[in-house]
Order: structure tokens, then sequence, then C-alpha cells
């Protein structure tokens, strides 16, 4: 299975792209935009769902059985709690990012209309030269908050700027490629899966290819709060999630690998779907590793749990450092992307 540097380098090309969209779950219009777009131009049919899932038609040789292929374009992120009376912004979040992580981190606040100011994230003990606690503090929502850079002193001042309670808060990705392949930014989880699937559909046209069976592409709004392909089509019998893969204790998978997972927190996936991932990779001799991921749940734990009758199984690319500063390799991403293609065959 041949994957050519056109569809390598476009695969890199849409994944800083799509990063680079700020999407917290609730605030996806403009992601879900590009992605549309992209898959459009290939030829594809789109609609949304009424919360907004992207879905993409793509007709198979049997128009018998539809597939559901899905990954999530919503990310972490934060919301104004409220207005402190010094001009700082206190913060809940989106989803569970690692706050430790963000102490320091840039951020943008985006108002209801559409206004955006920059800010950065910090403790409320951010200097050394002040605080006896800036480096033992703990850092939770109560010990954290926004420093705006706007030349602001009180609520007032901040009112003023169209800043309010529940104006979405993003946090800059910082997506970096490195020459050793290395591909590091927040919020590929799971982003670059998205990336992954704009790939395989720019591989089928490409190639002038289709797939075995017809196929229903979700690309999920609602995933890091809980319930991303929580209802599905009734015509979907079979979901394979594509998310990130876990690295770390007790796992055996690596940034190079594409990682199918046995069971998460939501249960088992389906037995013989796993079992036909499993011989799909060692037959295009892929770099793989099979795992029991400890605490995780994916788009198709949401739609089990949501009453689909269906089975499900989750395959990805090994991630570094999840909710974190994230990392993979692109020898992550081809080997997830064959097994995709080698899937759906």
């Amino acid at each position: 299975m041949i994957i050519t540097e056109e569809i390598q380098e476009y695969l890199i090309t849409a994944a800083e792209k799509i990063i680079n969209i700020d999407s917290p779950s609730g605030y996806t219009k403009e992601a879900v935009a590009f992605l549309k777009s992209e898959v459009e131009k290939m030829g594809y049919e789109t609609s949304l769902s009424t919360k907004g899932n992207l879905l993409v038609e793509v007709e198979g040789h049997n128009n018998n059985k539809t597939l559901g292929i899905s990954a999530h374009i919503d990310t972490l992120g934060l919301m104004v709690r409220s207005i402190k009376s010094d001009g700082k912004l206190a913060f809940t979040k989106i989803g569970g990012p690692l706050l430790p992580t963000l102490d320091g981190e840039y951020c943008r606040i985006i108002t209801r209309d559409k206004k955006v100011y920059t800010g950065t994230i910090l403790s409320t003990s951010p200097s050394v030269h002040v605080y006896a606690d800036a480096g033992e503090l703990k850092r939770i929502e109560d010990t954290m908050e926004i420093r705006l850079d706007e030349l602001v002193y009180s609520k007032e001042d901040v009112l003023k700027l169209g800043i309010q309670n529940g104006d979405i808060i993003a946090i800059d990705p910082k997506f970096t490629c490195t020459g050793s392949g290395f591909i590091k930014s927040r919020f590929l989880d799971d982003k670059i899966s998205s990336a992954i699937i704009l790939a395989y559909l720019k591989y089928l046209s490409l190639n002038d290819q289709k797939p075995a069976n017809d196929l229903q592409i979700i690309f999920s709004t609602y995933e890091e709060v809980g319930h991303g392909a929580a209802s599905l089509s009734e015509k979907i019998d079979e979901l394979l999630a594509i998310d990130m893969g876990c690295i770390g204790k007790d796992l055996s998978c690596n940034e190079e690998d594409v990682s199918i997972c046995a069971k998460d927190s939501s249960g088992p996936y389906d037995y013989d779907i796993v079992s036909r991932l499993l011989s799909l990779a060692k037959e295009h001799d892929l770099k793989y590793a099979i795992d029991v991921y400890p605490y995780y749940g994916s788009d198709v734990s949401s739609a089990l749990k949501g009453g689909n009758d269906i089975k499900g199984a989750l395959i990805g690319p090994g991630v570094s450092a999840s909710h974190g500063m994230e990392r993979t390799h692109r020898n992550a991403l081809l080997n997830t992307l064959k097994l995709l293609i080698a899937y759906t065959k």
C-alpha cells in the first residue's frame, strides 16, 4: 500500500490548518466549515446533524451496508466563569485539560459579538519575587486566572470590552512539525485524526477508488464533553472511531504505532472487529500496538450509551502526553491511514 508524498504532505498541511482553527466543544462552526469545504472540493456530499456534527457520504461498491467512521473536531478549552474586581478572568474548564500544563500559556477570548482578545493563563501566585507559594501552589480552577492583554484594572473595564461570562477561551495550540518527523501540538486529540480522514478521502479521490461499502464519515463536535456521536443514522451498524492512541504506564504503544484499543473505561470494543483490525495490521506489515486504555471514552462509547445498536472499534495514532502538550510522529499517522484504507477495502 503506497501513500504518495502528495497525500502525506496534504495530511500534515491539513492537520496544521485544522489545529490552528479554535474549536473548543460548543464552538466548532469554523472548523466544521473548513472540513466541509475540503471534502466538497473532493466531490463528496455533506450535511449537518441538528447539533452540528459534519456528515460526509462516501459511495461504496456495496450499497446494502453502511459503515460509520468518526473523528472529533472539538477540543478542550476554557470558558469565562466570572470577571474579577481587578480585571482578571476566572474560568471553568471545557472538557478535561491538564491544568498545570496551562500555566503560562497564551489564549484567546472570543466574545459573543466575535471580538477576539488575547491573554495569558496564569496562577494567582504568578511571581516568585512576590508570592512565597509561587512554585508550590496547586494549579486548579480556583487558583488560576486569565490576564488580559488590555489596559483593564476593574470588572467595569472588562465589561466595556464586551467580554462577559460564558465567553469561549481558546488555548494557543503551538503546532510544530520537526525535521525528525514529530508533530507536537495541543489538540492532536483529535484533530490529527480528522486530518487522517481528510487524507483518506484524498487517497480515494486521487486514485479514483471506492470503499467496499458505503461510508458515513462523522466529524463530531461534542466528544470532549461526552456525547459526540451519541445519535447515529439507523443505517449504520458498525462504527470505527479514529482517535488518539494512549502512551504511558503499562501500555505498549509508542509514537510510531497505530494503536488498536481492546477496551477503555466504557468497556470492551467489539471482539470480532478488533480481531479483524489486528489481522489487517499484521497482513500489511504495519507498526501497531493493542492496548487497554485506563481512563478513556470515544465516539463509539457515546454512540453505545446513546442506545445505538452497533458494533464498534477504536484505532488511532499513538499520542504522548494527552490533554497536555501532545506529540506524535508521521509514522503513526501513516500506519493509521493504511489501517483505515485496509479496513474499508
